[in-house]
């Protein structure tokens, strides 16, 4: 195994980030290697001989950091991906955009040989156009209604903008499907737990999944072995809504577009629920990534399909409740 490079990890606090961390910290010679920044202070878990940085990605202090670490490999995994109580557009797209921009330009600065990006599926969108598979040469298309898809897809452009300007960064550049693991809650975990899942008339729904150490373990590929380039991030194969239901013992809770849209449209102002007429098109229309350029180009095959991590997930879950979703910050 060649030796481990000088690695920095930005929301490294977070779900996937600290589990990215724990796994570098495992490998030889990993002390002094390995700078883990994030906004919020350590983790009580933060492996021995891993240095921590409380910093914001939006930080005018950031390019100092990187010029004094000089890591070779960044890993930029932080985004909003829950947003928290109190949170708005203006301040996720500060964030998600402004802060990659910043990462990007101290990654410059600093002379760091490869740029590993957490994206998502997201940014294609939630369009009634998506093809059955999305692969990664389809155009991005990421909601304007959607801020995380839109923000993912600003994201994504900005990336390919630098990679004409500035082509001594290699990229590599994941867009991930819906994550599952044993501790994972968010937004649709959330949808799972309902007593009847929501379901739109005419649409299966087909969610992708992806083991979080399938995620970690693409990530450490790209750090030896993994080409540069952009790759859809997920488990083999689909499940429909009403596979998901069937799996939960739960029954789906089946309404017109229209109807749901318009119910959603007057509920959502008034506080009565948290999600807004946009799900509508969430549900109704998912991008289903194709993983075969991570196969065959990456060289990276996912250990569990996505009817595996739901079994796992599901197993989980009866021997622990899911804990509340993360507030703000990070995968």
């Amino acid at each position: 195994m060649p030796p481990l490079p000088r690695i920095l990890v930005t929301g490294a606090a977070g779900y996937l980030g600290s589990q990215l961390v724990a796994a570098l910290a495992q490998r030889e010679g990993h002390a002094g290697k390995l700078l883990a920044v994030d906004v919020r202070p350590p983790r009580a878990d933060l492996p021995a001989g891993v240095a921590y940085a409380q910093m914001d990605v939006r930080a005018p202090e950031l390019t100092a950091l990187f010029v004094e670490r000089r890591p070779e490999v960044v890993v930029h995994l932080a985004s909003i991906v829950t947003p928290g109580p109190g949170s708005d557009r203006a301040f996720e797209y500060s964030v998600d955009v402004g802060g990659s921009e910043n990462v990007l330009r101290a990654c410059v600065a600093a002379g760091v040989r490869r740029l590993i990006v957490s994206s998502s599926g997201a940014a294609y969108g939630y369009h009634a156009d998506n093809p059955a598979w999305i692969s990664e040469d389809q155009p991005l298309r990421g909601n304007e209604s959607f801020a995380y898809a839109h923000h993912k897809r600003l994201v994504e452009e900005m990336l390919a903008r630098w990679r004409v300007a500035q082509p001594q960064l290699e990229q590599v550049v994941f867009r991930i499907g819906t994550i599952l693991g044993a501790s994972v809650a968010n937004q649709i975990t959330a949808l799972f737990d309902k007593p009847r899942l929501l379901a739109i008339r005419g649409s299966d729904s087909p969610f992708v999944f992806v083991w979080d150490q399938d995620v970690v373990g693409a990530m450490l590929h790209a750090l030896a072995d993994g080409p540069p380039g952009v790759y859809n991030l997920a488990g083999d194969g689909a499940l429909t809504l009403p596979q998901i239901a069937e799996r939960l013992g739960k029954r789906c809770l089946v309404l017109p577009a229209g109807l749901l849209r318009t119910a959603l449209a007057l509920l959502h102002p008034l506080g009565l629920t948290r999600y807004g007429p946009e799900q509508v098109d969430f549900l109704r229309w998912r991008p289903v990534l194709a993983n075969t350029r991570l196969k065959t180009v990456f060289g990276y095959t996912p250990r569990r399909s996505s009817a595996e991590v739901f079994e796992l997930y599901l197993a989980m879950r009866r021997i622990s409740p899911p804990p509340p979703p993360q507030g703000p910050g990070k995968r």
